[in-house]
């Protein structure tokens, strides 16, 4: 699972260019759907919120979550300059999931260590959280911040939020940033 999303992002990054961020969010849209437990995300990512929202803006959390999701790999994943995956191991985890670690490794830079957590769906293994640097949890730090701004603003505000940054990230930057 794991191997197959860093085959697609890795091609993506080569061929950046010429797709432009249309044409990378395209490529990358069936392997985010296909890797990912993009529900149990979005519904992670809002925590306690989740039970109260109501059954549409569930539904339009999912979908908006979801393209986000995309729009995030799309808008940084953006050139290549000689990154490569490897997989440092396997090992099981809490709550019957799988830690898969990995690294980025960069040209001239430390790179990233990138571990993912994965559960099983319907006999599937699915990404459910991505650790950053080894140790912060992007489902945690997304809850942080959704949590809070559902607190302050309602749920409507974070699906907006979450479309200006889908807008953001579509945007070309006059900064290329590989990550």
């Amino acid at each position: 699972v794991v191997g197959r999303l860093h085959e697609v992002l890795l091609g993506v990054m080569k061929d950046a260019k010429p797709l432009g961020y249309e044409g990378r969010a395209a490529r990358l849209t069936p392997v985010v759907q296909a890797v990912f437990d993009l529900p149990f995300m979005a519904e992670k990512s809002v925590g306690r919120h989740w039970e109260t929202a109501g059954e549409q803006n569930q539904k339009d959390l999912v979908a908006t979550f979801s393209r986000f999701t995309v729009a995030n790999y799309a808008g940084r994943f953006d050139g290549w300059s000689g990154q490569a995956f490897r997989t440092l191991g396997v090992e099981p985890s809490t709550h019957g999931t799988m830690l898969v670690r990995t690294h980025l490794d960069q040209l001239e830079e430390e790179g990233v260590e990138l571990n993912y957590r994965l559960r099983e769906v319907d006999g599937h293994w699915r990404i459910i959280d991505i650790y950053l640097n080894g140790t912060v949890s992007e489902l945690a730090l997304r809850r942080s911040e959704y949590s809070a701004l559902i607190q302050r603003e309602g749920f409507k505000a974070l699906l907006a939020k979450l479309d200006e940054r889908i807008a953001d990230l579509a945007r070309p930057s006059e900064n290329p940033k590989q990550l």
